[in-house]
């Protein structure tokens, strides 16, 4: 089963999170093309949400073509999700990076302060570990 969490201090829309979630999951390959989604009731126990902000999350993945309906079975992921998820992950993590930049050059930081703090947040959260890992 998919585990799916919403990120807490997150002010997005419920179901925009849960969209997100599911393009992050398609884009890291925890969901590969033709796999099933949890159905919207599981989805929804699991995050303690109303079925349906599940089912608009789902309506919303299903329209820009991430999930096409299985019959009598569910929604599963399409073959051309995680090019589109690998996308759509690179811009949310630019747009969140531009925000961060943003505030910290108008607090009157230096950019290589800024490059500074993004370096050892990389390295404290274990990501640079773990990609170095994987590179090698």
């Amino acid at each position: 089963m998919l585990l799916l969490g919403l990120i807490p201090g997150d002010d997005r829309a419920i179901y925009a999170q849960i969209a997100d979630r599911v393009r992050f999951a398609v884009a890291s390959g925890a969901l590969r093309p033709g796999e099933l989604v949890p159905s919207v009731r599981e989805l929804a126990k699991q995050l303690v949400v109303n079925p349906n902000t599940v089912a608009r999350a789902y309506r919303e993945l299903q329209a820009e073509g991430l999930l096409d309906a299985v019959r009598g079975t569910g929604l599963s992921v399409t073959a051309e999700a995680p090019e589109r998820c690998q996308a759509s992950r690179r811009a949310y993590v630019r747009d969140r990076l531009r925000a961060a930049i943003d505030e910290a050059r108008r607090s009157g930081l230096e950019p290589s302060e800024i490059e500074r703090i993004l370096h050892d947040q990389w390295r404290e959260s274990g990501i640079a570990a773990k990609h170095e890992g994987a590179q090698s």
